[in-house]
Formats: structure tokens, C-alpha cells, sequence
């Protein structure tokens, strides 16, 4: 059984005296599981789920370690559990957009203890971020409030947004949003999307069209599962316009699979649009992982046949047929038992090097497949990467032979990870496409082994070339096992997600409360990347 402390306000402890009264009752909110969803239990360890004996002796916490890595700036984010960052370049400003897990913390900015939603942190000076704005979220704890996930985009790369706007799509546990961010310390609500919601989770927007897909509850509309995909076109922010449903065959309102042979549900798509990566390559191409850590899938998509199947009605558009659904579909890789897709990232045209001299099949396409390390202290099954060989979704445009054939894991001997406490094992990874990176090293969120810069010029072979482990800090919050009715708790570094900027800064948060760091290689691993310049004052 495993469990962790929920949030305590640890960054206002100063504060107790003057906040006692909200303290207590909110002590008891946060203490109380929230309503159960009918999900796989990627998430269930969010942020907030209180341990059993709070007489348990607190952990120590570590120091941190790294290679090749430098850490240049911290903010606590208000000690609230981290999910999705990004950076937004808007003008001559870099903002940071944190999506948050459940829970509650005191806003810092206005003295008032607020529901987790989305912190928003000017990081134009990496090495000095500056918190502009807590915006609340839902209430509730773990997944069952927060604002998990963001997206953003510039009104004008939108076909018809407004040229002088920023919108920030934002999931929280019950809706999707859309908010004007143009000022970043003052953002405003323009379009709730769809909401109430039971569930959502990792959405993807293409600027370049407006064109969304929302990973939504399923089940009012008659879904088999709590998450499955919403296409909306949001190209004009203020008027969404509802395009389909849709999701693996078997999910479907209709479908008479048994419960336990319904596929399992969608964690997210990465969508490469119409014009394809930064090179043009993989164009109308459409990556779906479903699964964290057991009975993942790995689905291509056509996108135009998504967007245009002219057999639609206004029925099938909510609950598609059969033929529906598989007539946008490539190719699909159901992955093995014990493994899942939490983050399905394409990395298209790859020159394999020690296939330069074959006339055939020397440059291929690519996935690299995150698993979601979900138990405490190795408690379950090993959670990892894998490359896939996806190669032949450019040549058919059906059934295309999807394989894996490589992996990456970090050796648990090299830090003793199953002991120090909290979840070891992969998370998610890196997902902005800029060519700083791309092609050449993805970054890997790995809980308390923090994060993993791998060098994959060879998919074949990929190799660790950096790594950064933060240290804890008093903010950081505990994780808790219980062996044969005895509870034990240890403070560690739990790295949730990692994204990187179009000016090379990585930016990893942290589940357990710790914060957000933002980083930069050194040594041998910057050769690697296509940076000009070192990152200097």
C-alpha cells in the first residue's frame, strides 16, 4: 500500500499563528480522498492524499546531484504538486505556465489559501523567475481537483483569433478553458469549452490551425471510458466549434466488449498538423498514447481523415461506428501487459548512423514511448522508455507494422532509487519540437532519479548523457509505504514533468511540492544540441 502526506503550507509556516483558524478545517479538506474515477491509476498519487499515521517519523530529504547539467534558476511555485509546464515566448517576455495536481495552498501574492490551478512565472531571466499569478482551479484533491494541464498559443498564429491576444487552453480536473494571457499577470476568461467534466487530461493545440484535442470524460455520451478524445476547432477562441468524438475501437457508446476487455483509456496525442515537423516531415500525422503503466497503445492517425470523414452525421460525430473509427487509423502497437503510453512523442526522418551504407531503410520514423512509474519504492512493475519503429505508416495507410526496438532505463543501482523514497521510473518527456533538440536529446521526467537528458541521434542505442537530481527542500512532501501494517515515510524529489524552451532552457516541476527549476547542459552534452551560444549574463 502506498500513500503520501498531503499538503501542509509548508511555505507559510510562518503564518500559522495568523491562519490557524482557515488552517485546521483545511487540514481536514485536504486529508479527505476525493471522488474515485473510473481511469487506470496513472494519477492516483497526485498531490494531496494524506498518510495514515501522523505520528510517522518525517524523512531527511537529499542533496542534489547532476552531470552535464546546471541549475540557473528555482521558484516553489507557492509549495503546490506540479504537472505540466510550459514556456511561452510573448514579445520579449518568456512566461512559464504551470498546470498544478489538486490540493490547496496559500496564494503568497494575495494572503488568501486557494484550490491548485495554474501558477503563471515570468522566466525571461532564467536565473531570476518572477511569480506574476495564481490562477485557482478546481477544488478538490489528488485528481479530483487541480488544473493539470496547459497549452498556449498566439492570437496571431490562430486563424481567427485576435492578432494583439495570448490564449492559455487550459485542463482543470472538471473542464476545458480557454483564458486570455495577454497580460499575464491579469488573465481573464474568454470560453469554457466543455465542462462539467468527470475527467480530462493531457490535451494538445495546434496554432498553426486552432484545431484541439481535448482528452475528456466519455461516459455521459455513452463512452466506455472516462478519457477519450474531444476534436474541437478552436481557431477562433471565443467560439469553439465542436468537430467529433473519437478513440480506440471497443471504447465506443455501442461497444459490447466486457468491461475488462475495454481498451484501456487515453493519456494524450502529440499532433505534428498539416505541415509536419520542423522539417516538413510526418504532415497529417496524429500520435495517441493510451495507458501509464499497463496495456498501452500506440495509435497513428490520419489527421485529415479525422478532421473530414464525410460519412459523419450529427449522431456518429458523438458516438462513431466501428468503421468510424478505424477509418482515420494508421497503425496501432499494443504495447505489453506491464507497460504504458503516457507520452507518445514522434521524431521523424531520423538518419540511422550505422545504417549510412545501406540502400535501404537508412533514414526512418520514429516514437519514443514513456511509460508512468505509478507505485511507491518500486512497488509494481518497472516503468520505462521504449522506441518504437513506426516507419511504415509513411509507406501504407493501413495496418502499418509499428515495433519497438530499443529502451532506456536508468539502472536503480546508480542512486539506490528504490530505497530513497517515492516513485522511481519514468514519467513523461519532453515535447516542444525545436530544433535545439529535436532529433538529437530528449529529456526524461524520472521521479526521484529527477531528470535524464538522452542522447537519441542513434534510436537504435540511445544514450544517457546528463543527468539533474534538485535537492529537496522544506517545501518538498513526503511519500509513504506500509510494510506488514508499518507505516514509513521519506522525503525525495519527485520530478513530474520536464518541457524545454525555444531558447534551450529546460524547465523541470516537481510532484511533491518541491517546485519548478529551470536548467541548461554543460560539458560534452551541450555539443550535442543545436545551441549557438551559452546562456550568460
Amino acid at each position: 500500500m502506498t500513500c503520501t502526506k498531503g499538503s501542509q503550507h509548508r511555505n507559510y509556516r510562518w503564518h500559522q499563528k495568523l491562519f490557524l483558524l482557515i488552517a485546521a478545517p483545511l487540514a481536514l479538506l485536504v486529508s479527505t480522498t476525493g471522488p474515485g474515477l473510473a481511469h487506470d491509476d496513472d494519477e492516483r498519487m497526485g498531490g494531496a492524499h494524506s498518510r495514515e499515521n501522523s505520528r510517522t517519523p518525517r524523512g531527511e530529504g537529499h542533496r542534489a546531484q547532476h552531470h552535464d547539467i546546471r541549475l540557473l534558476g528555482f521558484h516553489n511555485l507557492q509549495a503546490r504538486s506540479a504537472y505540466q509546464p510550459i514556456i511561452h515566448q510573448q514579445g520579449s517576455r518568456w512566461i512559464a505556465y504551470i498546470g498544478h495536481h489538486g490540493g490547496s495552498a496559500l496564494n503568497t501574492l494575495t494572503g488568501v489559501v486557494e484550490p491548485n490551478g495554474t501558477s503563471i512565472v515570468d522566466v525571461t531571466n532564467p536565473r531570476r523567475p518572477v511569480y506574476l499569478k495564481h490562477l485557482p482551479g478546481a477544488s478538490g484533491v489528488g485528481e479530483a481537483g487541480g488544473a493539470q494541464m496547459v497549452r498556449a498559443c498566439n492570437g496571431s498564429d490562430l486563424p481567427k483569433g485576435n492578432k494583439d491576444k495570448v490564449y492559455l487552453l487550459r485542463a482543470t480536473s472538471s473542464s476545458h478553458e480557454i483564458y486570455d494571457v495577454t497580460n499575464p499577470s491579469n488573465p481573464s476568461l474568454v470560453k469554457v469549452i466543455i465542462g462539467p467534466l468527470a475527467d480530462t487530461h493531457k490535451n494538445w493545440w495546434e496554432c498553426d490551425t486552432g484545431i484541439a484535442y481535448l482528452v475528456a470524460d466519455g461516459r455521459p455520451e455513452g463512452w466506455k471510458v472516462s478519457r477519450m478524445t474531444k476534436v474541437y476547432d478552436l481557431s477562433d477562441p471565443a467560439n469553439p466549434i465542436f468537430i467529433r468524438n473519437f478513440g480506440l475501437v471497443g471504447q465506443q457508446p455501442g461497444s459490447t466488449l466486457p468491461s475488462n476487455q475495454v481498451p484501456i483509456n487515453l493519456h494524450g496525442p502529440i499532433s505534428l498538423g498539416p505541415n509536419g515537423d520542423p522539417f516538413g516531415a510526418g504532415k497529417n500525422r496524429i500520435f495517441f498514447g493510451y495507458g501509464t503503466n499497463s496495456r498501452g497503445v500506440l495509435q497513428i492517425v490520419d489527421r485529415d481523415k479525422l478532421l473530414n470523414d464525410p460519412t459523419l452525421t450529427t449522431a456518429t460525430r458523438i458516438a462513431p461506428t466501428v468503421d468510424q473509427l478505424l477509418f482515420p487509423q494508421i497503425g496501432k502497437l499494443d504495447l505489453f501487459p506491464s507497460a504504458g503510453a503516457h507520452t507518445t512523442l514522434p521524431v521523424m526522418q531520423m538518419a540511422v548512423p550505422d545504417f549510412a551504407d545501406n540502400t535501404q531503410g537508412a533514414v526512418r520514423d520514429f516514437v519514443v514511448i514513456t511509460d508512468e512509474a505509478i507505485a511507491n519504492e518500486c512497488r509494481e512493475n518497472r516503468q520505462l522508455v521504449y522506441i518504437a519503429d513506426v516507419s511504415d505508416a509513411a509507406v501504407v495507410s493501413k495496418d502499418a507494422k509499428l515495433f519497438t526496438v530499443s529502451n532506456f532505463q536508468v539502472p536503480e543501482s546508480s542512486g539506490n532509487f528504490c530505497q530513497v523514497g517515492g516513485r522511481f521510473g519514468s514519467h513523461s518527456s519532453s515535447e516542444n519540437l525545436t530544433t535545439i533538440y529535436y532529433k538529437r536529446i530528449v529529456f526524461f521526467a524520472w521521479f526521484n532519479a529527477g531528470v535524464r537528458a538522452v542522447d537519441i541521434r542513434d534510436p537504435f542505442n540511445p544514450v544517457e548523457i546528463a543527468y539533474f537530481i534538485p535537492a529537496t527542500t522544506p517545501d518538498t512532501d513526503e511519500r509513504c509505504v506500509t510494510t506488514n501494517g508499518v507505516e514509513t515515510c521519506k522525503i525525495a524529489i519527485q520530478t513530474n514533468n520536464v518541457d524545454v524552451d525555444d531558447r534551450g532552457f529546460i524547465i523541470i516541476v516537481d510532484r511533491a511540492n518541491t517546485g519548478m527549476h529551470i536548467l541548461e547542459l554543460t560539458g560534452d552534452a551541450r555539443k550535442i544540441a543545436n545551441l549557438p551560444h551559452r546562456h550568460d549574463d
